[in-house]
């Protein structure tokens, strides 16, 4: 060792190849490889001998070993990484495993008690939205979400349009189109829009529900998965003509933007506040839930009015705001992957997709996706919006409910909209499933 003017000991640059100083470089979801490499043998042989604690802590270190595996894959294939390579990777590749069987029972179970009984799924969303909006400057929130309804109506009628063309050029009828194609697509996900749509579906047309479930489902997952590919093109036009793009930010206002990026750029991380800022999330999760009994609206869309109004109405002090936001910082950046791969093994029923998987079928999911995000792309400018965003959050309406805006935004970089992506998902898939319920009801 060598001592520098200060006496401390500077080590000399280790002994080997290029290649062995790269990997002692790299890093697996800020984990350092060699170490993230032992925890990842820990996992893997504490799963396969059947030894997982079935709790919380077993579940989360099977999704974020393989979250931070397969996010740091989707980042480095070619082509995929420009399309939402992690987001495809951290959804789709469980649901391949699964479907293999290649999962032990017990890490199947635990991951269950971790996604379902304990619904990581509401955690993460509650703190996303309510952290998000309470962090954002109330002029652009509330600009943005009167403005993103115009685009939203107008995607969602040429997307219907287009999906019923395209259908009839491959031979399907009208009526399965809409109904099992179209609608499920733009229907809110699965359980706020395939499980109420099943159980309509079969309250009007006679069998169980399941029934329903396995037609609807694959709708849903196909056209989530363009709505990503979809969201990650989007985002790499955007890297290519930055004057499309807002980085993040919907609408084209230099005045607001300016604020927008002063009080974004003033927030930091507050680790003392970020308790009263969780519970203050799980207060407005209860809140929605609460009066959902009463005005039988979705909670989360209950969830995420209450954040807006206390919001606009600056009911809360700006150190909960700032602890709340802390909250999401911290989840969007450590547990979106995590939480994709647990929707994957269990949301995704890749059986079903295959059981009616055609060229026409994907053909259909696709245009009906697509037109959605040009709608919103063509139409931003007349609304002062910036294409890009506007495009991103209109899909978003085409994606599985708050598993697809998480997947879509974590695709496209673009986080900041997930109040705007919940809204247009929400209230975008609540409309559709009464509308296609009345619809069905009136034409049977």
């Amino acid at each position: 060792m060598e001592n520098n003017p200060l006496n401390h000991p500077i080590e000399k640059p280790a002994s080997g190849g290029p290649s062995l100083r790269l990997l002692g470089n790299m890093e697996v979801g800020s984990v350092p490889i060699l170490l993230f490499v032992v925890i990842a043998a820990i996992v893997a042989v504490s799963g396969a001998s059947g030894l997982l604690p079935k709790n919380m802590i077993g579940g989360l270190a099977i999704i974020m070993t393989l979250g931070f595996s397969f996010a740091k894959i989707g980042r480095m294939i070619p082509v995929i990484k420009d399309i939402g390579g992690p987001a495809i990777l951290c959804l789709m590749v469980p649901s391949v495993l699964v479907y293999y069987g290649l999962f032990e029972e017990q890490t199947m179970a635990t991951v269950h008690l971790l996604m379902k009984e304990a619904n990581l799924l509401y955690f993460v969303i509650a703190c996303l939205v309510v952290g998000s909006i309470l962090g954002m400057n109330r002029t652009i929130l509330i600009q943005g979400m009167i403005r993103m309804f115009v685009p939203l109506v107008v995607g969602t009628g040429t997307a219907v349009l287009t999906g019923l063309l395209v259908g009839s050029m491959f031979g399907y009828s009208i009526y399965h189109t809409f109904f099992f194609i179209i609608v499920p697509i733009i229907g809110g996900g699965i359980g706020e829009g395939i499980l109420p749509l099943s159980l309509a579906y079969s309250a009007i047309l006679g069998q169980t529900p399941d029934v329903y479930v396995a037609q609807l489902a694959p709708a849903a997952v196909v056209g989530n998965i363009f709505a990503i590919i979809c969201a990650g093109v989007l985002a790499r036009i955007g890297s290519r003509r930055p004057s499309l793009t807002g980085n993040g930010m919907l609408i084209r206002s230099r005045e607001d933007n300016s604020l927008f990026a002063q009080t974004q750029g003033s927030q930091q991380t507050d680790f003392h506040l970020m308790g009263a800022g969780l519970l203050m999330i799980c207060a407005f999760f209860i809140v929605g839930g609460l009066f959902e009994k009463l005005v039988h609206i979705p909670g989360p869309v209950l969830m995420i009015l209450a954040a807006v109004f206390c919001k606009y109405a600056k009911l809360i002090p700006s150190a909960m705001e700032m602890g709340a936001h802390s909250c999401y910082k911290f989840v969007s950046a450590a547990l979106v992957w995590p939480l994709m791969i647990g929707l994957g093994m269990l949301y995704v029923p890749l059986e079903s997709v295959v059981s009616v998987f055609s060229v026409g079928y994907v053909v259909v999911c696709g245009s009906v996706v697509i037109t959605m995000s040009l709608s919103g792309f063509f139409i931003a400018s007349r609304l002062n919006m910036y294409p890009i965003e506007a495009a991103i959050v209109t899909c978003c309406h085409s994606g599985l409910g708050g598993t697809g805006d998480v997947a879509i935004l974590s695709a496209s970089n673009r986080m900041s909209l997930m109040p705007f992506a919940q809204i247009a998902t929400r209230i975008g898939g609540a409309s559709t499933v009464i509308a296609a319920t009345l619809l069905l009801g009136w034409i049977m």
